[in-house]
C-alpha cells in the first residue's frame, strides 16, 4: 500500500513513522506527479493558511482532487481536517472552526472515545467541526463537538494522533484505504 504524506509545512515526519510502523510504504508529496499511483494520502497537522498557500504554491489542487475523485482515501489531522472542509478544498461536507479550543496556550491532551475503546487524543491549537452534512458520520466529540469525522473515503480529526503511540486511527485510514483499493480492483 503506498500512501503519501502532504510534506508542504506541518509534522509530517511523525505521520510516516506511523504508517511506516503499520507497513505502508510512504512517500512526500510536494509535487502534483508525487501523487501518482497512491492508494492514500494524509494532510497533517501544520497551520492551514500555510498548508493551502504550499497546496497552491505548488499546484497541488487538481491533483489532490483528482485523488479523491477517483474514490482515493483521505486523512486529514489537525490543520489538514481544515484544509478538507467545505470552505477549503471541500472534500467533506463540513465546516471545521480554527483554534477552537483555543491558542497554543490551551493546548491539552485528553483521553477520547472512538467506539468503545479509549484514545489519547493530542489537541494543539485545535479546531472542531461547527457544522456537518447529513452524509457526515461523527466518530468522535470532545465537550459537544465533533473532533473525528467521516464521510465516504475521507476521515478527519481535529487531534494529531501520530503524537501518540496509539496507531489505531492510522490503522483505520488505512483500511478505508484498503477497501477502496479492493473496490477499484473489483470494478476493473
Amino acid at each position: 500500500m503506498l500512501i503519501g504524506v502532504l510534506a508542504v509545512q506541518g509534522g509530517f515526519e511523525a505521520h510516516e513513522r506511523v504508517l511506516r510502523e503499520l507497513v505502508a510504504d510512504v512517500r512526500e508529496i510536494r509535487v502534483p506527479a508525487d501523487l501518482d499511483g497512491l492508494d492514500g494520502l494524509v494532510i497533517p497537522g501544520g497551520e492551514s493558511t500555510t498548508i493551502s498557500m504550499g497546496i497552491e504554491a505548488a499546484g497541488l489542487e487538481p491533483a489532490i482532487r483528482a485523488h479523491w475523485d477517483a474514490g482515493g482515501t483521505v486523512l486529514g489531522t489537525c490543520a489538514g481536517m481544515i484544509v478538507c472542509d467545505d470552505a477549503h478544498l471541500g472534500l467533506i461536507d463540513a465546516t471545521a472552526a480554527r483554534n477552537a479550543f483555543g491558542r497554543q496556550l490551551q493546548s491539552f491532551e485528553e483521553i477520547e472515545g472512538i467506539g468503545d475503546e479509549p484514545l489519547r487524543a493530542v489537541f494543539i491549537r485545535a479546531p472542531w467541526i461547527e457544522r456537518c452534512g447529513s452524509e457526515v458520520d461523527v466518530i468522535a466529540s470532545y465537550d459537544g463537538h465533533p473532533v473525528a469525522v467521516r464521510e465516504g473515503n475521507v476521515l478527519a480529526c481535529a487531534f494529531h494522533p501520530e503524537l501518540t503511540d496509539d496507531s489505531r486511527l492510522h490503522a483505520l485510514f488505512m483500511a478505508m484505504t484498503t477497501k477502496a483499493r479492493e473496490r477499484e480492483e473489483a470494478e476493473t
